[in-house]
């Protein structure tokens, strides 16, 4: 690993206290949830992985550097972090997992239009942010903030 890193996560203060063993479960938490994610078609697993990145970020450097790290986890986790970047396939999969929960919300379980109309006003906010992201990462150079006077 490099130390010299510049795009490399600072944690925050690790105190031992309530809050940061809270953390800590609260990213394993999201971690089992981001492994479930790895098996069942449709369950998402980047995001919960971003998630625990986080929470350790605040509870654990061991284990944040070894999500951000890992071979397989880590390039997506730090293309978020780095770039919010979502890969075309993930924003495809996605999208086709909302509308198909929505479908299947709305023709097989909902008994009134109550359900389908909550169930849209959170994943069409949802939908349009991931599909609004970024897929790739460009090389250009970010615009400055400010421009000084020559």
């Amino acid at each position: 690993m490099d130390p010299d890193r510049s795009t490399e996560i600072k944690p925050e203060n690790l105190a031992q206290c309530s809050a940061r063993w809270g953390l800590l479960a609260f990213a394993w938490v999201n971690v089992g949830l981001g492994m479930i994610g790895v098996v069942i078609p449709g369950m998402p697993t980047t995001i919960f992985l971003i998630i625990a990145v986080w929470a350790f970020s605040k509870s654990s450097v061991r284990f944040q550097r070894w999500l951000w790290d890992h071979k397989t986890f880590g390039p997506p986790i730090r293309a978020w972090h780095e770039h919010r970047v979502i890969p075309m396939k993930a924003k495809v999969m996605a999208s086709v997992m909302m509308a198909a929960s929505f479908i299947y919300v709305t023709f097989f379980v909902a008994e009134s239009w109550v359900l389908p109309a909550v169930l849209a006003a959170v994943l069409v906010p949802s939908a349009a942010f991931v599909l609004s992201q970024a897929s790739t990462i460009t090389d250009t150079p970010p615009i400055p903030e400010t421009i000084e006077p020559s």
